[in-house]
């Protein structure tokens, strides 16, 4: 082995990198245990339905979300099991419920995210934000789960990580492998929002204090 192999790796007898860690004991949700799918490029939207076995309520949404991410609040709808929920944005004007919109009701009236959900199964249908001095005015969040349409955007972080210890139960000491498995799947774990998230609502506040021009 030459000199420059021995001080900076190289060459045949040269150790390969350990394989990361997957944590693969760790359960997220259920539609990124296995890995993340792919926006198709183009996707025009789809169709979400509750849980409910007949007269299912149904959402359509008209175009493609962002910002999906998987979310350990506790206010964000979650399937059965999972610690985590899925949770997107789509402008309001793309968002229309199409059956069944009377067993719909909103889960606390008291907060700035009025989640609409079907009065039989739970299910959150989509989130809306009535007051005009929201940061996220204009958006509703939606669970795309909840639709049979292959095509959107994937999760691209995680939020609210260290809530899950106290909306899931989950013990402090194994925190270290849930932000391992999700980083290992390739959403960035925050404790907060996304950092363009948490900018859009600085920038917000930051226009709303501006005093008037004279």
């Amino acid at each position: 082995m030459s000199l420059l192999s021995s001080l900076f790796g190289g060459g045949s007898n040269a150790a390969a990198s350990p394989a990361k860690p997957s944590y693969s004991d760790v359960r997220i949700h259920p539609d990124v245990d296995n890995g993340l799918g792919t926006a198709r490029p183009g996707f025009a939207g789809g169709t979400l339905e509750c849980h409910c076995a007949t007269d299912k309520v149904e959402v359509t949404i008209g175009g493609q979300v962002a910002h999906n991410h998987v979310c350990g609040c506790s206010k964000c709808w979650k399937p059965e099991g999972a610690d985590f929920s899925q949770v997107a944005v789509v402008s309001r004007d793309k968002v229309e419920v199409t059956a069944h919109g009377d067993k719909l009701h909103v889960v606390d009236p008291t907060a700035a995210i009025q989640r609409h959900a079907c009065r039989e199964c739970g299910v959150h249908m989509y989130g809306r934000i009535e007051s005009e001095d929201h940061p996220f005015h204009g958006l509703d969040f939606v669970h795309v789960e909840l639709s049979s349409d292959s095509g959107w955007a994937p999760p691209e972080f995680a939020a609210f990580v260290s809530s899950i210890i106290e909306t899931g139960g989950v013990p402090p000491e194994r925190m270290d492998k849930v932000r391992g498995r999700l980083g290992y799947l390739g959403l960035e774990p925050y404790d907060c929002l996304s950092p363009p998230l948490m900018d859009a609502i600085a920038t917000h506040v930051a226009k709303s204090k501006r005093p008037e021009p004279a």
